[in-house]
């Protein structure tokens, strides 16, 4: 019988990066991109965090989640660009990530927390979009070793 602490290492396989977004000013639209470089220093090179936060170098959201915001803020489909994250990862549970480290292309992420909504979910996504977005906001991350990261890259965990 395995033990429950062990299990937390165990994922039934990689994740998939589906979309890729770039906040290139604060408070414009995302421009999604088919790639990006991260440093350990400045986070994704051209992103308006770039440099700012250690620890939010890099958001993530799951794929499987943006149905549901949507269901929950009253829309049909949802655009990725909307949500201001910079990674959308299919095929893996995010919330199970605490402490370990995402291998994605060349690079190398560490959790570091929820990515809490804002209040531009607002604006963003009408009247209670902010409520949606509750739980469903995704991950933050440092970067560990920089690299670029792909549209399609396999997103492999790894413990801290």
């Amino acid at each position: 019988m395995q033990n429950i602490k062990d299990l937390f290492d165990v994922f039934p396989r990689p994740g998939r990066v589906e979309w890729i977004g770039i906040r290139p000013e604060r408070r414009e639209p995302v421009n999604v991109v088919d790639s990006i470089e991260v440093t350990e220093k400045k986070g994704i090179v051209g992103d308006h965090y770039s440099g700012q936060s250690g620890n939010r170098h890099v958001t993530l959201i799951q794929a499987e989640h943006l149905p549901v915001v949507a269901a929950l803020a009253g829309k049909s489909e949802l655009d990725p660009g909307l949500l201001r994250r910079n990674i959308v990862v299919s095929g893996l549970n995010l919330l199970a990530l605490k402490d370990h480290q995402l291998h994605i292309g060349d690079a190398v992420l560490k959790i570091t927390g929820q990515c809490h909504p804002c209040s531009k979910m607002e604006t963003a996504l009408g009247p209670g979009g902010y409520n949606a977005m509750r739980g469903h906001g995704g991950l933050t991350a440092k970067v560990i070793n920089g690299g670029t990261i792909r549209l399609g890259d396999p997103v492999m965990v790894g413990s801290i």
